[in-house]
């Protein structure tokens, strides 16, 4: 059973709860090692806009929800010709000091595992391991009909190939890897099938409406609950995907933390939160831990 997309969430009237600094979060991370969930705003920096902030993309596009795509031969020939676009921009996306903090916060034994919503794999590349990558990874693809994944790379070349004369000009790059383009120019162009089965060939991501797989979310499960603490960093907490942790974190009691710039969905359950951009706020932690080592008995749990 699929969920219903929840693509936008409005927050109460009353001001933020439990109110906090980074020398909090620093407190938390100086004594104990936490599970970290990031979000889109991790990545605003890297030149990949939010959903929902200021600038986020759902001001002026929809996301393809994943019933449009497996039930419209138009709707996958929209995604994967604004995709195509898309995806070359997000390819050359770097890491940038958000996701390196993020990275040097594992490396220091301060934070046990990291759990990403993006699908741009920029902690991978910033050199973060064993990242759980809960909505998946742009730079794969799956067959609907066989299962078999390849690497994007080579859907890409073979779309260049099927679409010699592909003249269209991207404007804004949305998260999910799709940019604006001209109806003209999305009804000429030419998808392709799986080479294995020819069957219907769809990122390997989770979309809107979609669910996460269940193994998947299990495993996240195990590690909130294996964490002495979560830090949410840049999400607004708006999908139950990311949520549903922040919850469960807190009705065990486990200690939550979001550094975000914004009200979040998530606010409520947070014993600190932090309203900041992040990759200034990761440095300044970054700075306050270096003056706390982490105990020996933390570093090593």
């Amino acid at each position: 059973m699929r969920t219903r997309p929840t693509l936008t969430w409005s927050a109460p009237g009353e001001a933020l709860p439990r109110a906090g600094s980074l020398a909090d979060v620093a407190e938390v991370l100086s004594r104990r090692r936490v599970l970290v969930l990031t979000g889109a705003g991790i990545s605003t920096e890297s030149g990949i806009p939010d959903y929902r902030g200021e600038s986020g993309s759902l001001r002026r596009h929809t996301p393809m929800t994943y019933d449009e795509f497996t039930g419209s031969a138009d709707g996958r020939r929209r995604y994967w010709a604004r995709s195509h676009l898309g995806w070359r921009t997000i390819a050359r996306a770097s890491p940038n000091s958000g996701h390196h903090a993020v990275a040097a916060l594992r490396a220091a034994g301060r934070v046990s595992a990291v759990i990403t919503q993006n699908v741009d794999g920029l902690h991978r590349a910033a050199g973060t391991p064993g990242v759980v990558e809960l909505h998946g990874n742009l730079d794969r693809v799956v067959c609907l009909g066989c299962r078999r994944t390849s690497g994007r790379e080579e859907l890409d070349a073979r779309l260049r190939a099927a679409n010699p004369d592909f003249g269209g000009t991207a404007t804004r790059i949305n998260p999910d890897g799709d940019v604006e383009l001209a109806e003209d120019v999305v009804r000429a162009f030419t998808t392709v099938e799986c080479l294995g089965c020819g069957g219907v060939l769809k990122p390997d991501v989770v979309f809107f409406g979609e669910n996460v797989p269940r193994p998947r979310v299990q495993r996240c499960y195990r590690l909130v609950d294996e964490a002495a603490a979560l830090l949410v960093l840049g999400s607004s907490l708006t999908v139950m995907s990311g949520l549903r942790f922040v919850r469960h974190a807190a009705k065990s009691g486990t200690p939550v933390l979001i550094v975000n710039r914004g009200r979040t969905r998530g606010d409520e359950y947070a014993g600190v939160r932090v309203d900041r951009p992040l990759g200034a706020a990761l440095g300044e932690l970054l700075a306050l831990l270096a003056e706390n080592p982490l105990p020996t008995t933390a570093a090593g749990s």
